[in-house]
């Protein structure tokens, strides 16, 4: 299968059978959203959402948590992955809104990345999610079903070349939900060590599966 056909058949089935996909984090505001991304790297959604509601009732906007030291927000996110780091990167991050984007999150990846704990994987939700832009987030689940599906081959070997792979052929309107598609899909289906290939509607048009069960060009068509 051609990679044009590739792409069209597993959007065109994304498109049917998972018309609503979305973030699993628990947000109200940009601001929050942004603090949970923060969290959630090397982190579960599930985990995030059990320890940020009380952070965002105590800390509501980007003053409230700028004024408070990291020690304290430590507290609160004790048990999430890397709680030190994630809390110094909280304030700072407050601090700078505060300081230089008048308390908004910004909305551009190059001011994204100037604050603290923000790398191109949380910058690019941040634009999607908040903004609706056309932003590729390649986390380990993207970077994963991706190569499997065949959507992006070996050659890509960084978050960075998957990401321009898939903007490169994605239609720019369908990038947003596209990437909780291909989240949710590794999340729930395409796992890592166990991929669901029995019961995936994906299967006769996934390299991994057709290499793997040896099927015929006739099937893979289907």
């Amino acid at each position: 299968m051609k990679k044009k056909e590739r792409y069209e058949k597993v959007l065109a089935w994304f498109r049917a059978n998972r018309p609503v996909a979305e973030t699993e984090l628990h947000y109200d505001s940009p601001f929050h959203l942004l603090i949970a991304v923060i969290l959630s790297a090397q982190c579960t959604d599930k985990r995030v959402n059990l320890v940020t509601p009380p952070l965002f009732a105590d800390f509501p906007t980007p003053e409230a948590l700028a004024a408070t030291p990291p020690e304290v927000i430590f507290e609160y996110i004790r048990s999430v992955s890397y709680p030190n780091n994630k809390a110094k990167h909280l304030v700072g991050m407050a601090r700078m809104l505060v300081e230089q984007f008048g308390s908004q999150v910004p909305d551009t990846l190059d001011d994204l990345l100037k604050l603290p704990g923000v790398g191109r994987k949380t910058a690019n939700v941040i634009q999607s999610v908040v903004f609706n832009k056309a932003a590729m987030a390649v986390d380990t689940h993207v970077f994963r079903v991706s190569h499997r599906l065949g959507l992006v081959d070996d050659r890509c070997t960084t978050p960075l070349s998957v990401e321009r792979e898939l903007t490169k052929h994605i239609p720019e309107a369908d990038i947003p939900i596209a990437h909780h598609w291909l989240i949710l899909h590794g999340r729930y289906t395409c796992q890592a060590r166990t991929p669901g290939c029995d019961g995936c509607g994906l299967r006769l048009m996934c390299k991994y599966y057709c290499d793997k069960y040896k099927v015929s060009k006739e099937a893979d068509k289907k």
